[in-house]
């Protein structure tokens, strides 16, 4: 046999020869036997795929090569006799011999895609071979079924019995799952209160367990699919190549944790430096902002400034364990990451200036907690200057939240920096004829200043003018005010309006502001002897 099959070659091998003379000349005869590049063909039999072809070799195109190599290889199996798979060198190329038939030939071209040399080709293509020559005995050996359909059934009652095992564990754990909730159910608190609503989480706990039970159903499925396939020659590749992709699945993961503890390893190496870093800043900046240290840097200036400090550290450490992190090259974490870089800059235009408002109001001292303002339209008591919003209590009860960029656009009326210690500047003003003497103006809202509870002595109320209008002279009451108890500023606003009320009344003075549709007949002038009617009194210099 051996020796028909190297005459079959020296055969083959003068037939080569005579093609290429035909062809006369040496690159023809090259193509002739090393194929020129096509379209690919495999060469898949009884579902194992032998070679791909891709050169036209002899005249012969990768689909024709596909079709004459199945025909012999059929045929050859076909026979009774047992056949054996070789591979003989041809030029550059090898035959793969079944019996004492060629299969095939291996071309360079077939592999120049692959990497590979045609000799590893042609013995990986023969081993296959071999394997489905050992696969097409066994198909027909009835023993051999018989036998596998055996393994397949016990498979089967085994699998059966799992499924039903899981299914019964599941049930029996779901059962003892509320007698054992309810006998722990006092650790599970913080205090008097329950971290955890016991019917919410026996919900959870029954959706793990129903989430834990059709993985094991898919596990033992799988397993299952694969070892029967695996029995009988014909489905055998397809229960291999299950095998294959549930091993390479999990070395996969397996290799990808492996890989991936370095980089945490790092990373959190990285962070915990990182709050280390954080806390030793936030101990420098306390004894920083004690007084005499740094302008600056004060007791209300401390916590954005710690915030600050803390921010910038992190965000360091993020930047710097970033490349450590499990799929940070990844195109999809890489586009991940520029879709959230994109939402938050077209998202946070709003925020930031808001921040970098609140940064200013803080800086700059403009509002602390505790004053009493004015902005816009709004007025009461600085409850809380946050990084993007501002808290106040208005005299009315009412809680207003104002945008920090709206208060750094606007005019802010402090009525408490300019005060003597604690407390606020109150105001209001009263507009009286010219017929009128200002002092008496003057030492009536002083009077009601001063019966007004609320209002200091120290400093005195004083009372300017702050315009003279073609009617009337307007009179300013300013005054602080310190009031035992937070009360607001329009409740002390309203007594001291009473209070004016019921001083000019006493004496006989009315609070109104003429206006005139016609001239009057008589001027209306204060002769000197009422200049310092009551409760006026004259001055030193007068």
């Amino acid at each position: 046999m051996k020796g028909w099959t190297l005459c079959k070659s020296w055969v083959l091998g003068i037939f080569l020869s005579l093609s290429m003379i035909c062809h006369a000349a040496t690159d023809d005869a090259a193509v002739a036997v090393e194929g020129v590049l096509a379209s690919p063909a495999e060469l898949k039999v009884a579902n194992r795929t032998l070679v791909v072809f891709r050169a036209t070799l002899l005249g012969e195109t990768p689909a024709a090569r596909v079709t004459r190599a199945q025909g012999v290889i059929d045929e050859a199996l076909q026979e009774p006799a047992e056949l054996q798979v070789s591979i003989e060198p041809i030029l550059h190329s090898y035959l793969v011999l079944l019996g004492n038939r060629r299969a095939f030939i291996v071309a360079p071209l077939d592999v120049a895609q692959d990497g590979g040399s045609v000799r590893e080709t042609a013995e990986q293509a023969a081993q296959t071979l071999r394997l489905v020559v050992e696969e097409t005995g066994q198909a027909r050996s009835l023993d051999y079924l018989l036998k596998a359909a055996g393994f397949s059934a016990l498979a089967t009652i085994l699998y059966l019995a799992l499924v039903k095992g899981t299914r019964g564990a599941r049930r029996k754990l779901l059962g003892l799952l509320p007698p054992l909730m309810g006998k722990h159910s006092q650790v599970l608190r913080v205090g008097h209160v329950p971290l955890f609503d016991l019917q919410n989480l026996y919900y959870l706990v029954d959706r793990l367990l129903w989430l834990l039970y059709w993985l094991l159903l898919l596990l033992f499925s799988y397993q299952w699919m694969s070892f029967v396939l695996s029995r009988f020659p014909y489905t055998r590749p397809w229960g291999e190549s299950l095998n294959v992709y549930l091993w390479n699945l999990v070395e996969h993961l397996l290799r990808g944790v492996l890989d991936a503890i370095p980089g945490i390893a790092v990373a959190v190496s990285i962070f915990f430096i990182a709050r280390g870093i954080s806390g030793f800043t936030k101990r420098v900046l306390e004894r920083m902002s004690r007084p005499g240290t740094l302008r600056w840097l004060t007791a209300e200036t401390l916590k954005p400034t710690t915030r600050l400090a803390s921010l910038g550290i992190w965000l360091f450490a993020l930047v710097m364990a970033y490349p450590y992190l499990p799929g940070s090259d990844t195109d999809a974490f890489k586009g991940l990451s520029v879709l959230l870089g994109l939402m938050i800059s077209l998202g946070a235009t709003s925020v930031i200036g808001q921040g970098m408002a609140g940064l200013i109001l803080t800086y700059t001292r403009t509002l602390r907690a505790g004053e009493f303002v004015r902005i816009a339209d709004h007025e009461g008591t600085v409850m809380e200057v946050g990084m993007f919003t501002t808290t106040i209590r208005t005299g009315l009860g009412e809680v207003l939240t104002l945008p920090n960029s709206m208060i750094t656009g606007a005019v802010t009326k402090n009525y408490s920096r300019i005060v003597q210690g604690q407390g606020y500047v109150v105001d209001t003003v009263v507009t009286i004829g010219y017929d009128t003497p200002w002092r008496q103006v003057h030492a009536m809202l002083i009077e009601a200043a001063r019966r007004t509870p609320g209002i200091v002595e120290q400093p005195s109320p004083q009372v300017f003018q702050t315009a003279l209008s073609d009617f009337y002279p307007e009179y300013r009451l300013v005054a602080q005010a310190i009031p035992s108890e937070p009360r607001p500023r329009a409740e002390l606003l309203s007594m001291l309006h009473a209070n004016i009320q019921d001083v000019f009344n006493e004496y006989g003075v009315q609070i109104m502001s003429p206006h005139y549709l016609a001239d009057p007949e008589q001027a209306k002038f204060v002769p000197p002897e009422r200049w310092h009617a009551a409760p006026a009194a004259p001055r030193l210099d007068e």
